[in-house]
Formats: C-alpha cells, structure tokens, sequence
C-alpha cells in the first residue's frame, strides 16, 4: 500500500500551434498555458474533478518577462497563476510566478512533492507557455492584438532570480546574451580537444543529428525536420554563423508557440480523485545546484554543478545511469550536453537516445519552459515501459542553475522525506579584477556576430592571473588571423583600454 502522503505526477499536457497551419489559432501566452493545462486534467483519467482539488498553481516566467527591462509586447495578465487556472475552473488557494532559469520547472516538481510530502499541499501544478512564434508573426504584420487581463487576487512573485547569471564585463564586451556566453565555453572545451572550428563543427552535428530525427516525430515540435550530421556542421546562408564555433541551426529555437503542464497530487488525494494507479508517476530524486558565474569558474568549459546534480540524483534514486531507460539532457547548445556524456562515458549515439522532445535547436527552446516538456515525455514514456526510469536533466542561465529529475512508475518511499537535495555552491571562483590591464593571455572566446557588426570576445588572465575580459582588435591583420583562424587559446594580447571604456587586445 504506497502511503496517503506519497507524492505523485498524476497528468501531463502539452499544447502547441505553428504559424500558417491549418489549425493554427493565434493563441496568447495564456491561452497555450490553458489548453496545455486541461490537456494534464485530462491526461489523470479521473472520476472526480481535477481542477478542483489544484490547491498550488505556479506559472513558469515568460521569456518576455524575464528581465526588468522588458515587457510582452501584447500585455499581459496582471496575475499569470490565476489566469491559468481560470481556464480550467481552477480556484488555488496559493499561486506562484516562478524566477527566471530553465531549470526552474524541475525544481518546482521537487518543491512541491515535499510539500505534498509534509502535508503542505495535496494537488499542485505547474504551467508555462511561450507565443514567442506568433508575437513575431504578428508584429511583422503590425498586428498588435490585446492580450491583457485584470485577474487580481494574490499571488507569490518570486522575483527575476538572475543572481549570478549577470556578468557586466562581459556583457560590455558585446557577449550580452545566451550565444556568445555559451560559445565562450563551448570553446573553452574545443581548446581541450585540440580540434580545429571545422572538427568540432562537426561534431557538433554528430550529437545533435539523432536529435532532429526525435523531432521529427513529435507533434508539438517547433521544426520537425530531421538533418544529417553534415547539414548541421556545413555553413551556408542558411546555416551561418552565429557566434563561432555555433551554426545557425543548432543553437536553441526560440521561435516556439508551446505550453506545458504538470500535475502533481498525494496518494490519498489521487486515490479520492479516482485516478487509476496506472496512470501515477513517482518522483524518485529531485536535485539542484548552482554554479559560479562564467568568468569565475576555473575551467571555462566545465559544469561541475551540474554534474554533481545528476550523480546526487542517481545515488538519491538508488540507480545508476546504466539504469536509465529515457534520458533528456537539457540542449540549448552543445555543450550542456557533451559536458554530460564526457562525464557518464555516454556516445552521442546512444540507443537510447539523449532527447525524449527532439531537443532545443529542433523541438524548440521553449524559454524557461522547455524542461517541462521534458518532464511530459518522460512520464509517458515510464507509464507504458513499467519498471523504467527516465532522467531529465534541466538548465539555466549560461550553464548557471542545473535540476535533475528521476520518475518511474515504480513506488518511491517519501518517508524519510529525503528525495530533494539542493547542493552547495563551489567556493573556488577564480579572482577577477575590472582594473585596467596590459597584456593577457587568452584562455577562450568567441566572435559574435549581430546586425551591429563583429565582435572577437575574450576571456583570459593577466599578468597576476586575474580573470579578465575583452575584444580582441580584429582591425589588426595578425589579431585578425589568430582569431578568426580558430585557435587564438594561450596567445598573448597587449591590451589598451578604448573610449568607451572596453579592452582592447592586440596579438604581442
């Protein structure tokens, strides 16, 4: 008999629309989110009503709500939780609008399977959607239909949570986003390889090919094409660079129309609703962790955080990877990945496949959102396939903030009340300094391309190896060369501070 208080995911929904289909409808973020909602309700098979027993709903952060300085372009509701549940005849008594991060969706499941646990909760939600597809669509139109709404009530806001994903030298540099800081690192680990732009390009698109064949069979896949391993790494007009060594085609799709929800509830709760214990997935291990900001960590192109937070996750769950039968590792870009398999010995094709949804570049990059796609792939996959277990591995930020999540439908023992770990943060930051600096030697970097023109970005130390950042002076022919060659790492750089205040490198 599995206990009154043993928390379990009893739905999961998903909802999405692509522009120009047949079936397209133009939906808000809010719309998605409730179509994606009463999608999970129907998905627990219940007798009794769902809707009325969610007593916690919490809304993932939009993309466009992410930061202060922005704000959806259409409007927006005054009070995202309770527009969710409304939808659905839902009346919380507590509503959440979560923080920034990827792996936020994740961390709530585990939040709130303790609150279940400890008898805080019986029944809770989580929903999150993007329009991102149709705000653009629209707004190339001139289109700018009204997609506010007074709800009012209360509501938890958590706040924008991007402590330790700000890196304002960097950002002043023109490395100002997810790019060109991922690049950074994903460079950091070609410097390791000692492969040339081209072979990394390469295998770039050996990991992520098997991917887009995933998303060519999902339904809610924003680009459901299957590429090959060339297609990906060839560098065409289509395919051009974004941010060295990254292609166009396989950095995250923002470009989504796509919600997702999940339902959680105690035994006792599922058992009143009359919801069929075949239907109930276990949360086995919940973990989280966080990592130093990019320009601190002394491996650039390491995530120690999140690795720590899948092997904490598997020891949680009494399983090893071997054991996993499903495994979806968080893919904006590559290198969330690859860090992933370097550790675990996994080969980018593994029979099992890496991508339960097909993956950021190709399903979509679903803004903070994306993860709980996963979450829904996973929980049907250990519903049919009883016994398995599926791992889902969720990122924020430039490899910032990091989830893991083991479900099964085999019963997981919540006595002990000891499945959700948050793990503490590494204390050996590399010392940075913003002080003027003469030369330095470069560790990694990237060229950033925008409609503003090029930027070289580095990052490296100086002469007391400090952390420092700056542009590399692509107006010099030999800083030119070494640059866009591909293979400035240990170069040094006599550096000037320019009028507007940025440093300045130059090949010595």
């Amino acid at each position: 008999m599995i206990a009154d208080n043993t928390p379990v995911i009893i739905g999961v929904g998903q909802y999405s629309e692509r522009v120009g289909e047949p079936a397209y409808e133009a939906l808000s973020y809010m719309d998605l989110g409730g179509r994606a909602l009463s999608a999970a309700i129907d998905n627990c098979g219940a007798d009794g009503s769902v809707a009325g027993a969610i007593d916690t709903l919490a809304a993932i952060r939009a993309f466009e709500m992410s930061r202060p300085d922005r704000a959806p372009p259409f409007g927006g509701s005054d009070n995202i939780p309770r527009s969710f549940a409304k939808r659905v005849g839902a009346d919380p008594a507590r509503g959440i609008l979560s923080t920034t991060g990827g792996q936020y969706n994740q961390k709530l499941v585990g939040e709130f399977a303790s609150d279940i646990a400890a008898g805080r909760s019986e029944c809770a939600a989580i929903v999150g959607s993007e329009a991102i597809s149709t705000v653009l669509a629209l707004s190339a139109k001139g289109e700018k239909p009204d997609w506010s709404e007074e709800v009012g009530g209360e509501f938890e806001d958590r706040g924008f949570g991007l402590d330790g994903m700000l890196e304002p030298a960097l950002f002043a540099h023109g490395a100002s986003g997810a790019i060109p800081l991922y690049a950074i690192a994903e460079n950091g680990r070609r410097a390791k390889s000692g492969k040339s732009l081209e072979e990394y390009r390469a295998d770039i698109g050996a990991l992520f090919a098997p991917f887009t064949k995933v998303a060519a069979a999902n339904p809610h896949s924003a680009a459901p094409k299957q590429r090959s391993a060339q297609e990906l790494a060839t560098i065409t007009d289509r395919n051009r660079i974004v941010a060295e060594p990254y292609a166009r085609m396989t950095v995250a799709r923002d470009q989504v129309n796509q919600a997702a929800a999940i339902i959680i509830a105690s035994a006792g709760k599922a058992r009143e609703l009359g919801i069929p214990e075949d239907r109930w997935v276990h949360i086995h291990a919940v973990t989280t962790a966080t990592e130093l900001k990019l320009s601190e960590r002394p491996d650039l192109a390491a995530n120690p955080a999140s690795i720590a937070s899948v092997e904490s996750a598997l020891d949680i769950a009494g399983k090893g990877m071997a054991d996993m039968a499903f495994l979806d590792f968080y893919s904006c870009f590559a290198i969330p990945v690859f860090n992933q398999c370097d550790h675990f010995g996994l080969s980018h094709d593994d029979p099992r496949g890496l991508t339960l949804t097909g993956g950021l570049p190709f399903f979509g990059g679903a803004g903070n959102n994306y993860s709980a796609h996963a979450i829904c792939e996973a929980v049907e996959r250990v519903r049919v396939s009883r016994g398995s277990f599926a791992l889902v591995g969720a990122n924020g930020g430039w490899m910032s903030k990091y989830a893991t999540g083991v479900y099964s439908a085999e019963p997981a023992d919540w006595s002990g009340a000891d499945r959700v770990k948050e793990l503490p943060m590494a204390k050996d930051a590399v010392r940075g300094s913003e002080a003027p600096f003469d030369s330095a030697v470069v560790e990694s970097y990237t060229i950033n391309h925008s409609k503003k023109g090029s930027d070289a970005v580095f990052i490296g130390r100086n002469a007391a190896g400090e952390r420092v950042v700056g542009n590399a002076d692509l107006s010099d022919a030999a800083t030119r060369e070494t640059f866009e060659g591909g293979q400035p790492f240990g170069a040094k750089l006599t550096v000037s501070r320019g009028d507007s205040g940025r440093n300045i490198g130059r090949v010595a």
